[in-house]
């Protein structure tokens, strides 16, 4: 092994704890009151809008907007008439997840265990380049990755082969020299194993950490 990827959102980067708190802040904020139900509301919207974005309906920016026509009147809020106004109310949410952004707690441990294998690192995320950098360097873990490559930069998404072989590419080595790990078993391992990585799945509702994962690919 020469290299290891990572994948991003609820993997290195807690993006469910950042957002959950984000959405209950800014729902109260808005003087309407949190509940498990318009959570659970608010992460199926994302997840259908942010997969409409991207198979290409939407640009990144159009994804938000849409997001906001689904979730506003559920929480009894007027939809803005005009895309400016969509995006300054989605400033509001991003704001507060901006605020709340954390790597877990395994994240550099692991990839300071893959850094002393002497493994080049790379992240391989289905997201925006400017956000997905903007995690990495909040959360304190830019400075050990060699190469970060976005769907957006891409062109490509997971799980298209495509994606992970360019990322290898990227790093200089071959996919069969890589490992890629993830939370998403459909994405982060099938994907990958498709395109001819060894790929490891991130349960952590299992117990698994990334420091398990990293310290059990490196062993001979």
């Amino acid at each position: 092994m020469k290299a290891v990827l990572f994948d991003l959102d609820d993997t290195l980067f807690d993006h469910t704890t950042s957002a959950t708190n984000a959405v209950n802040a800014w729902v109260a904020e808005l003087g309407r009151t949190p509940t498990a139900e318009l959570l659970a509301q608010w992460f199926d919207i994302e997840r259908r809008t942010f997969d409409a974005w991207l198979a290409g309906t939407y640009s990144h920016q159009g994804q938000r907007r849409a997001r906001l026509r689904e979730f506003l009147p559920l929480i009894e809020q007027a939809v803005p008439g005009t895309d400016d106004d969509l995006d300054v109310t989605f400033d509001g949410y991003l704001a507060w997840y901006r605020r709340n952004w954390a790597a877990f707690d395994d994240a550099r441990p692991a990839m300071e265990v893959a850094r002393s294998n002497g493994w080049r690192i790379g992240v391989l995320t289905n997201g925006s380049t400017p956000q997905q950098n903007a995690k990495l360097e909040h959360i304190g873990l830019a400075d050990l990755v060699d190469v970060v490559c976005t769907s957006q930069g891409l062109g490509y998404s997971k799980p298209a082969v495509e994606a992970y072989r360019l990322t290898c590419d990227a790093l200089g080595v071959e996919p069969a020299e890589t490992l890629m790990i993830g939370d998403n078993f459909e994405l982060d391992v099938l994907g990958a194993r498709a395109a001819g990585l060894t790929a490891e799945h991130l349960d952590r509702a299992a117990g698994i950490t990334l420091t398990q994962l990293i310290r059990s690919a490196g062993t001979p």
